[in-house]
Formats: C-alpha cells, structure tokens, sequence
C-alpha cells in the first residue's frame, strides 16, 4: 500500500494542540455513554425487551474493536488527522439522525455510525499526540486522560436531564450529542490545514516490521486493556443488579458506580506523569488488578459494611484504564510503533471486553446468584494484576519486535 508523499507540515503551536486534543478528548464518550441512562425509554419506545437493552450495552465495545482494526490502515492512505476528521463526520451524521429512526435496527445501525468517531479515535489520537506532542507529550496524554473521563461522564449525568419529562424527551437528549461533536471536526479541520498527510514516517533506518506478536509487552498491555475494559463494562451494565441483589438500595448502587467511575478523572490527571517519572511501575500497575480483586471480595463478603470503602477500592483499581492509555507511547519510541501498538491493544481489547457483561449475565441465568459474578470479577482482577506487572517493566516494544 502506497503512502501520499507528505508536504512540509506548518506547526501547530501549543494552544491549537490543547484545543485539539480537548475537543477530542470531550467527544469521544458521550455517543456511548449517553445511551445507558435513557436504556429504558429507548427500548420502550421502540417496543422491544432485555435483548434489545443487552445489544446496545455491548455495541460500543464491539464496535470500537471491528471498527478500531481499521484505524491504521485508513490512516496510512488519509494520514492520522485526516482519518480522525473523516470519522467524526460520520459520527455526527449518525448522531443526528439516529434519534429519528423508526426502527430499531436502523438505531442501532446509526449508533454504530455514531461509535465509529470513538473507534478511530481510540487507536489514532495516542498516536497522534506521539508524533505532534514532541516534549508535551506527557501533558498531552494528562489532559486526553482526563477530558475522556470527563466526557464519558457528563454526557451519562446529562442525559436525564435533557431528556426532561416528554415522553419522547431522550431523542432531544440524544440530539444534543451530535452537535456537540461539530467543535472537534472545526478545529481538527484547522489542524489538518496545517499538518496535511501526517501518517508516522518510517525511522531513518526503515519501518519497523516486525510482528507485535513477538513483543511480550505488546501482549501483555493487550490482555491489561481488554481484562480492564470488561471489568469497566461489566461494572457499568451488571453492578447495579448485582449490589440490589446483596440488599443495597437501588439509589444507593448508582451512586456507588458513579462513584467508581468518577475516580477515573483522578487516574486520568495523575497516571500519565507517575508513568513518566517513577521507576519502580511493575508493582503500581499489578497493584490496580489486587485492587479490583479486593473491591470485589470486598462487596462478595461485607457488603453492607462499607459499601463506600468497596466503591472507593474499585475506582483506584480502575486507574489501569488511564494508565493503559498512557502506555501506548511510553512503551514505544517510535510513533509509527505507537500507532501499530494502539492499532492492536485498543481493538483486541474492547472485542474481548464485550465477553464481560455476556458472561456475567449467563453466569447469572445458569446458578440464579450475582456473587458469582462478583467471583468471576475478582478472578479476571487477578489476570489483570499479573499482566499489569510484565507491562509495568521498562522495556520498549521497538526493540523486542527487532530481536
């Protein structure tokens, strides 16, 4: 495949890179997470039952893998700022028109237009960041952490509330979404006019061909993003029922998986810069898999003792998601390898995430128990805990392909 010859790119200066990276950054949640809140208006609008509600809640992950494994090789022919802007163009068409659809296979085909923004953008931005970032890359990496987490969760606090009491409110709140993402194509657009073709050029010394399959740290940061997204998914879809089930309040569970979830703002600001300046990050990054684990036992076993305390141990065992995102260019040096790497963990990941929730809920059916979910979680925090501690080793994944 043949490689636009690229013209001298312009720089973009600091403050157009933080305006991009924040535009982004905001956008890439909300078309997911906006849906959860508004499940049961939807579903009930369109007629349908459980499978329905379990077919949205695992199309963003199945999307953001199938779609995800397109990402570099899009980008090799449109270059990475390219791509990105193309695919949110998409995303907001289908934000726009989903709320309108009659059928309910015409939503969920426009919501997986709607997720193909996020897909892209999953893979390509760290990418991206590595090879425009230059000495900010950390900070870059800081704020993309964190206005993720920022986005993810107000568009899922806002969407009853704009919905407000119409019956028919959550195509308004679901509308919102797909304006909201016009900013990001507008500045990404200012971005290309100065970047053109930006795909990572090959080093001095020629592409880097060899196969991530022979960098153990490549598979090992595969398995942490897919063993912590299923973990993140499961929590979001099934925790709920499961801490009703132990005799916690249905208000009380939501705002104790609100409170998981808010912790990741606090991974997305502090892990970037611990993974830059801390040596000893095997035992930091096993340590959030022991974390998930105790969480989870910890609801098992007392979970009318502290809830809160559970809650809490939880939310820092989700500090592996934002310090798997920073890893892509930490572990790498070259951005072509960042891009390559982020094309393989992010898409093989959320595709094996998507067995999270499918398997919490047949393990539900088949023993009638949510501890066993509860089990089943603590079990996968363990696997997390021993894949976070090989990529917590400094080793690069340029030169373990070249060995």
């Amino acid at each position: 495949m043949t490689t636009p010859a690229p013209r001298r790119p312009r720089p973009l200066g600091i403050l157009l890179t933080v305006i991009a990276v924040l535009a982004v950054g905001v956008n890439l949640r909300p078309g997911a997470t906006s849906v959860g809140p508004l499940m049961t208006q939807i579903v009930d609008a369109y007629g349908r039952g459980a499978f329905a509600s379990g077919l949205l809640t695992a199309l963003p992950p199945l999307i953001f893998g199938a779609f995800g494994l397109l990402a570099v090789p899009l980008s090799r022919r449109m270059g990475l700022t390219g791509t990105i802007i193309a695919s949110f163009v998409v995303a907001a068409l289908g934000l726009l028109l989903r709320p309108a659809s009659e059928a309910f296979a015409l939503f969920v085909a426009l919501s997986g237009l709607a997720l193909l923004g996020p897909a892209l953008g999953n893979v390509l931005v760290p990418a991206w960041i590595k090879l425009h970032g230059g000495n900010r890359t950390v900070g870059l990496m800081t704020l993309y952490s964190a206005t993720l987490a920022i986005g993810g969760s107000a568009a899922s606090a806002l969407a009853v509330p704009l919905a407000g009491a119409a019956v028919d409110g959550w195509k308004d709140s679901l509308l919102v979404w797909g304006m909201v993402i016009a900013v990001p194509v507008v500045v990404w657009a200012m971005v290309l006019a100065r970047t053109g073709h930006d795909f990572p050029p090959p080093p001095a010394h020629g592409e880097i061909g060899g196969s991530l399959l022979r960098s153990p740290t490549a598979i090992a940061l595969t398995l942490m993003f897919a063993l912590q997204s299923l973990n993140a998914y499961t929590q979001f879809g099934m925790l709920p029922l499961v801490l009703t089930d132990a005799g916690i309040s249905p208000a009380r569970a939501g705002v104790l998986v609100a409170v998981i979830a808010g912790w990741g703002l606090v991974g997305g600001l502090v892990m970037p810069t611990v993974i830059a300046r801390v040596p000893g990050l095997p035992w930091i990054v096993g340590g959030f898999g022991l974390l998930n684990a105790a969480g989870y036992l910890g609801l098992l076993l007392v979970p009318t003792v502290s809830p809160m305390l559970w809650a809490c141990v939880l939310g820092i065992g989700g500090f592996a998601f934002p310090t798997a995102i920073a890893l892509l260019p930490a572990r790498t040096r070259s951005p072509l390898v960042t891009a390559r790497l982020s094309g393989m963990v992010q898409p093989i990941g959320y595709l094996l995430a998507a067995l999270g929730p499918i398997t919490a809920g047949l393990l539900m059916d088949a023993t009638g128990s949510s501890g066993v979910v509860l089990w089943f979680l603590a079990g996968t925090g363990l696997l997390l805990a021993v894949a976070g501690f090989r990529v917590g080793l400094p080793r690069l994944v340029d030169h373990e392909i070249r060995s």
